[in-house]
């Protein structure tokens, strides 16, 4: 016994330096920020017995598997290229858009309409009349999906549409999802709802690759309308937990071009978990909406070659003139987007950024601290929202351009996360979320106490919570 544990020991202090060494090696070549390669080589080398298992779970930094997914759509992307072409964008000035354009692979359309949908009942009242009134498909797919009241109802309104013949595709993310008990899918699946299953997916929820998370919030019916935002399914997205109070989110109902935008992205999401190549079933011709307005559907993630998420973030506050305003849970930036909000409010933009007053993750939420004096400085206005827990996930950029959809103003949606951003480019619709935007700000109140006079726990905190944001 003594012979073989001496063995043991010697085995293992020879292969733990060599993986701690390899580690470090691919955190410094593979790292998509100098900040997350120095953070993941402090922490493998100050505490290898913990970092390394840490590391071979959230340390990586793409998923290459997703490019062949890409590959199998190249021909329904063809076509719907191809019809989108029957809908160009007004002609107020195209090289605005080239730079989203780019990040998404697809052309900016005219011919849409976009309602915003404020909170979780108005919201979930529109998603669940839109779904009782699928004739022959439903695209289905959320973060978080709760086994309660919310989520029931969803259930209910998925199975009787299958009833009636409705094809119905469910995706949801394992991690986001992690409660969600098998009985709730075994109901689906007896009423004829394909469900993906994360734990036997081979997509970001799979093996060592869990700290990829499928983030995006998508409901698609019959290739003619369309949601995407911020709202989860769970009961807490109707203001009905106590510890938040009213829930602050914003959705969108996308009718023209757009929703086959965001059908693709479904596609691809669903042949990426399930190998199955959907798109000869879907209608890629959706009806012109009467409001025509010019808009994109950007998805970002892990598996794109550039950092799309931070890129959308960064191209635009480029194109500000005038103001930009955000609403984020979250407010953990890189450097990069940094320094483009910093360099908005310096060239005398009105940039507002508007965040939660309360908690619901403590180490972003203290990692934020560590941001404000900086960018105040600058000219930024924090403002902290005091009417409940704000979730939504919106961008303002002058006049005429408005985003919405389920990025946050975080690492982990710049890098991490699948995403997806309807981008709207008419003075009228962002007339409207200006005004939505102000009801917001009057809820909430200007942050001005700089660090140094927070309580001592957030003054020690604050600090090591943004060494530790790159991995976030």
């Amino acid at each position: 016994m003594g012979s073989n544990t001496t063995i043991f020991a010697v085995v293992l202090a020879v292969l733990l330096p060599l993986a701690v060494a390899y580690a470090v090696w691919r955190a410094v070549s593979t790292a998509r920020t100098p900040q997350g390669a120095a953070a993941w080589t402090v922490f493998l080398l100050a505490a290898p017995w913990f970092a390394l298992p840490s590391y071979l779970f959230f340390g990586q930094h793409k998923l290459r598997g997703y490019r062949i997914t890409r590959r199998s759509s190249r021909r329904v992307r063809r076509e719907l290229d191809a019809f989108c072409a029957h809908y160009p964008p007004d002609n107020s000035d195209p090289a605005r858009y080239h730079a989203f354009e780019k990040l998404a692979a697809m052309p900016v359309v005219g011919g849409n309409s976009a309602d915003l949908l404020v909170d979780g009942s108005e919201t979930f009242d529109a998603v669940f009349a839109a779904i009782d009134r699928a004739h022959n498909y439903l695209l289905v797919q959320f973060y978080t999906i709760a086994d309660d009241d919310l989520g029931d109802e969803l259930a209910d309104h998925m199975i009787a549409a299958a009833q009636r013949g409705v094809s119905v595709r469910l995706i949801f993310d394992g991690v986001g999802s992690y409660g969600l008990p098998g009985g709730y899918l075994t109901r689906l699946r007896e009423a004829g709802v394909q469900v993906v299953d994360p734990k036997n997916a081979p997509g970001p929820t799979s093996r060592f690759q869990i700290n990829f998370r499928n983030h995006r919030k998508t409901v698609i019916i019959d290739g003619h309308e369309g949601f995407i935002g911020g709202h989860n399914v769970k009961d807490d997205y109707l203001g009905k937990n106590p510890s938040f109070g009213p829930w602050r989110d914003t959705h969108l109902h996308l009718r023209g071009p757009m929703v086959a935008q965001l059908q693709l992205v479904f596609a691809e999401d669903w042949h990426w978990a399930t190998l199955e190549s959907i798109g000869e079933e879907l209608n890629w011709h959706p009806d012109r909406a009467p409001e025509d307005l010019t808009g994109l559907v950007l998805p970002t993630g892990p598996a794109d070659d550039m950092d799309t998420g931070a890129m959308f973030f960064i191209s635009a506050m480029a194109e500000a003139r005038g103001r930009v305003w955000i609403a984020s849970p979250y407010f953990v930036p890189d450097q990069d987007v940094l320094s483009a909000l910093v360099c908005a409010a310096l060239r005398g933009c009105d940039v507002k950024v508007l965040v939660p007053d309360s908690i619901d993750h403590y180490l972003p939420w203290l990692a934020a601290h560590a941001f404000f004096d900086e960018v105040r400085a600058a000219g930024v206005e924090v403002l902290r929202y005091k009417g409940g827990f704000v979730h939504q996930k919106v961008v303002l950029v002058d006049d005429d351009f408005a985003a919405v959809g389920s990025a946050n103003l975080d690492n982990r949606s710049f890098r991490l996360n699948f995403e997806t951003m309807a981008l709207i480019f008419d003075r009228g619709f962002a007339q409207r979320v200006a005004k939505m935007l102000e009801a917001d700000f009057t809820s909430a109140y200007i942050m001005e106490k700089p660090l140094s006079e927070h309580p001592r726990w957030i003054r020690l905190a604050a600090p090591f919570a943004r060494l530790l944001a790159p991995i976030l």
